[in-house]
């Protein structure tokens, strides 16, 4: 199966979702609600963003809970169309795309907790009470050398004097400014050695685990009847454009580069247009505050001398 469909966020979105649901054919649309606790959903595909978390989600439905991808696909967060697309296949195995190109695949027994793990450590092993994993140890022979600790860090300033304004009397008495001791060597801290005793660090053994069991259900599911956006945002204005689902990746591909490359390519000379006007103006009113500059110089008029 093949998901695909365009979002533009023209308000710059700092914080937002621009994703879909796909439901069964059973919902009642007329009370349609996405929530984690009422009409359940099949799939969960498209961009997430708020703040410096951008992120495609890609949520499965499996065994009555909503499973999240592992990774995290990135997602796009400026101001232009982007296409979104996810390619699930037979094999077990999925792709997600942005504006074409492959931002992460993989299989779905991999990058999702559908299964419990295949292996588990044994509990029956755990690691020995003898086991020595530090690899460095303190230096028996190295010792603090005598008088160590007995350096100052700070001392006073041998070279300062009295000031001649400082009387005893108003001031106190006079005390010398304290710089740092060059005699100081910092705390002392015992060398370190390789621990002849070191095994490396103990790695617990693994089983099999009991309660692995397999199935071919994951990504499967009875129908799909039902596509809904899901608009939770901070700031309105989001399109959605485009939108296929088919089970043939080469139907999906061509409608994307019938639909979607030639309106990306309108919006970017759209956008270097108005950018070029904006630099236009910009250099004219710094031309329009020069010109005027010079006429107020040459209205002045020379002021008499007293």
């Amino acid at each position: 199966m093949v998901f695909q469909y365009v979002v533009k966020h023209e308000q710059n979105i700092d914080c937002g979702g621009g994703y879909f649901k796909i439901f069964p054919s059973t919902v009642d649309q007329k009370t349609l609600k996405g929530g984690a606790d009422e009409d359940k959903y099949n799939i969960m595909f498209g961009p997430d963003i708020c703040g410096y978390d951008k992120k495609t989600h890609v949520i499965f439905a499996y065994d009555g809970e909503n499973k999240l991808v592992n990774k995290k696909p990135k997602a796009e967060s400026d101001d232009l169309s982007h296409m979104y697309t996810l390619v699930v296949k037979p094999d077990g195995t999925y792709k997600v795309s942005i504006d074409g190109t492959e931002v992460q695949s993989g299989e779905l027994r991999e990058d999702w907790d559908f299964l419990a793990p295949k292996k588990i450590k044994d509990p029956a092993m755990s690691k020995p009470s003898d086991w020595v994993d530090e690899k460095k140890m303190d230096d028996p022979e190295d010792v603090k050398p005598d008088g160590w600790d007995e350096i100052p860090k700070q001392i006073a300033d041998p070279e300062a004097t009295v000031p001649d304004d400082w009387d005893e009397e108003d001031d106190g008495v006079w005390e010398p400014p304290f710089i740092d001791n060059p005699e100081y060597k910092g705390e002392w801290k015992v060398k370190k050695v390789d621990n002849p005793d070191y095994k490396g660090e103990w790695v617990h053994p693994e089983i099999d685990n009991p309660d692995y069991k397999d199935d071919d259900s994951i990504g499967v599911y009875s129908d799909f009847g039902v596509l809904a956006f899901e608009v939770w945002q901070v700031k309105s204005g989001t399109i959605f454009d485009s939108i296929i689902i088919t089970d043939d990746e080469e139907e999906a591909k061509a409608f994307g580069e019938s639909s979607f490359t030639s309106l990306v390519e309108a919006e970017k000379k759209a956008k270097d247009v108005v950018e070029e006007a904006k630099k236009a103006a910009e250099a004219e009113a710094e031309a329009e505050d020069t010109d005027d500059d010079e006429d107020d110089e040459e209205e002045e008029e020379p002021k008499d001398e007293l």
